[in-house]
């Protein structure tokens, strides 16, 4: 990857990745479009460079996850992830030719932007949870569940979650902010697990310098960025909801959907 690659595939990667938009399908997209070969480094690099987007959540809710004996804050988290740590597990190669897919990609950000026309409309009835200490064990562990959709490329991680909470009847900031919470572990699992994979079967591609410049530019881009977009996103979300987003989505996976038809996108 080039310097400039690197540098957009971070971008969007911290832009993306907090909002019900699909991270992963905006970066398979502007693969194809960058011309940037899916080769065993690059498929990690995108992983990778969540460990950014996961520090700027760190960061930026700091007050939520320091001190560290916040014990039931911390394994509501735990319970919430594990469908994911589960199907992701079972399901990795899977899952891995899924990412390759943009005409998967099209597909689920058509049809997910339909969804989020719809979602304040569907969820108007008030909201019982106001804040994350209301959040009880079992809809911190449903909302995982709902988490998982996102293992279909171009779903998106944050609007499933974000879903799911409006579904278990947490406010649209309160769900949003659990959503971003849950991505902590769940993206440092995949992150650890695709880093771990490839030091034990692929040590070259972690001991060559090109490789780790990318790696920590791309996770520094992806820090910074993520860091504006959350805060962005729960201040736009609390005063107009999601159709934004769904407008967005039907728009981009229309435009996608005819490119893959058409040949132009592979």
């Amino acid at each position: 990857m080039s310097i400039f690659q690197t540098v957009i595939i971070a971008i969007i990667e911290g832009l993306t990745e907090f909002l019900p938009i699909s991270s992963t399908g905006h970066m398979i997209i502007a693969s194809s479009f960058l011309g940037i070969q899916k080769d065993d480094f690059t498929k990690l690099f995108e992983i990778a460079i969540q460990l950014g987007a996961i520090l700027s959540v760190l960061v930026f809710y700091r007050k939520k996850f320091f001190p560290l004996n916040r014990w039931n804050f911390y394994f509501k988290l735990i319970i919430a992830v594990i469908p994911a740590l589960l199907l992701g597990y079972l399901f990795s190669d899977k899952i891995d030719k899924l990412l390759e897919s943009p005409l998967t990609v099209s597909i689920t950000m058509l049809l997910g932007g339909f969804v989020l026309l719809f979602i304040d409309k569907l969820f108007k009835t008030p909201a019982a949870v106001e804040t994350e200490e209301k959040i009880s064990i079992a809809k911190a562990f449903t909302i995982g569940i709902w988490q998982c959709l996102a293992m279909i490329p171009g779903t998106s991680r944050s609007a499933a979650s974000i879903i799911g909470g409006m579904q278990q009847k947490l406010t649209r900031s309160v769900a949003a902010e659990f959503s971003f919470f849950l991505a902590v572990p769940t993206m440092a699992a995949a992150t650890g697990y695709k880093l771990l994979k490839a030091f034990k079967q692929q040590p070259e591609l972690l001991k060559n310098k090109e490789n780790l410049l990318a790696l920590g530019l791309g996770n520094l881009i992806a820090f910074f960025v993520a860091l504006l977009a959350i805060k962005f996103f729960i201040g736009f979300l609390q005063k107009h909801g999601f159709r934004l987003f769904g407008w967005y989505r039907i728009i981009v996976g229309s435009v996608l959907l005819v490119l893959v038809l058409s040949g132009y996108l592979q």
